[in-house]
């Protein structure tokens, strides 16, 4: 839904939080399609404030730090990437799959809350695509799967 509560054509994506660090970090060149997208804003990325707060936590942990200095990048920086990216959702109800790494199941509950696409490098996760599949939720490491029109 957009702000007027009317249906939005623009797909939804739900991003882990390996996948935000290759965006704003690394800056992967398989990140570039998605960083596109989002910036054409034809893909809406949405996510709750535990995974901000995840992602926060993320970027203070000791391997991270030289990564960031390394790329020119603080985790200020990140931060307000994330932010001005995302579309912030209410934390969804638990689905009815269950990771076996807790703090994924927050991405997985998301994506299954709304029928969208899930980014994730998560093995516990991808483990789950033909679950989730049965739940409408795509969950892949590929950013190919990306839709490529707009709305």
């Amino acid at each position: 839904m957009d702000a007027v509560g009317t249906p939005s054509m623009v797909p939804c994506i739900v991003l882990d939080t390996n996948i935000v660090l290759d965006l704003f970090i690394f800056s992967d060149p398989a990140t570039l399609p998605l960083r596109a997208a989002l910036e054409a804003k034809s893909l809406r990325w949405i996510a709750t404030q535990v995974m901000r707060d995840e992602l926060e936590r993320v970027l203070a942990y000791t391997h991270i730090i030289p990564r960031m200095q390394f790329y020119g990048v603080t985790a200020q920086d990140v931060l307000a990437h994330f932010d001005a990216h995302v579309e912030w959702a209410d934390v969804a109800p638990k689905a009815r799959y269950v990771c076996k790494d807790a703090d994924d199941q927050k991405f997985i509950d998301l994506a299954v809350a709304h029928q969208t696409l899930l980014l994730s490098k998560d093995k516990a996760v991808l483990t789950m695509a033909k679950r989730l599949r049965s739940l409408g939720v795509v969950a892949t490491t590929a950013y190919v799967a990306l839709p490529t029109h707009t709305a």
